[in-house]
């Protein structure tokens, strides 16, 4: 079965096609010509999620879907969340963005760090959109992991039941508990024909 997954950002799609597996045919928007930035407007993680694969939808008319992610820090009263890529401004540099979330927890102690990844994924399959929800429960560390792996928080988040940051841990292990691969794994059921 072939989707668009309407990203550019290969560490997704690369995370996306390891979850669903065999079976699926994962394209991306640039393998099919389209470079453009695809739009993400709105002020929740949910609106953005559908109205990116509404855009794709409407561009190929081919069966698609699209995820909306944020880091959601209870200290700061969810924030980043939607704003979790251009936290530290525009240029969506993710080394500054864990900087300056690191410097606004300053002095907060790691019991009071707690925060979630939460990851809404919108399906678009002959017109109809269909959402699924994943989330990821875990901490702020006190100092960014010099781990090489990962993308994005993973080197300050410490995932519930772990004492090593997202970044840390291997690919396997980041997947069976990551808030992509719990909404991916539901989405994965409804297109093979069984619900979770």
């Amino acid at each position: 079965m072939k989707l668009v997954f309407a990203t550019n950002n290969q560490h997704k799609a690369q995370e996306a096609k390891s979850i669903l597996g065999e079976g699926f045919e994962i394209v991306t928007p640039s393998e099919l010509g389209f470079e453009e930035d695809i739009p993400e407007t709105h002020p929740t993680i949910r609106e953005n999620s559908i109205q990116k694969a509404s855009f794709i939808w409407e561009k190929f008319g081919t069966s698609c879907f699209a995820d909306d992610t944020g880091l959601e820090v209870d200290w700061l009263d969810g924030a980043p969340g939607v704003y979790s890529a251009r936290y530290a401004g525009d240029e969506k540099d993710p080394g500054k963005n864990r900087i300056k979330l690191l410097k606004e927890l300053e002095g907060v102690p790691f019991e009071k760090r707690t925060a979630h990844f939460k990851c809404v994924i919108t399906l678009i399959e002959n017109g109809k959109a269909i959402e699924f929800e994943g989330l990821c429960k875990g901490h702020i560390a006190m100092e960014e992991s010099d781990a090489v792996n990962g993308f994005g928080y993973d080197k300050i988040f410490i995932p519930e039941g772990f004492d090593r940051t997202m970044a840390e841990i291997s690919i396997e292990e980041k997947n069976a508990i990551s808030h992509r691969g719990e909404a991916m794994r539901k989405l994965a059921c409804h297109l093979q024909g069984r619900h979770e």
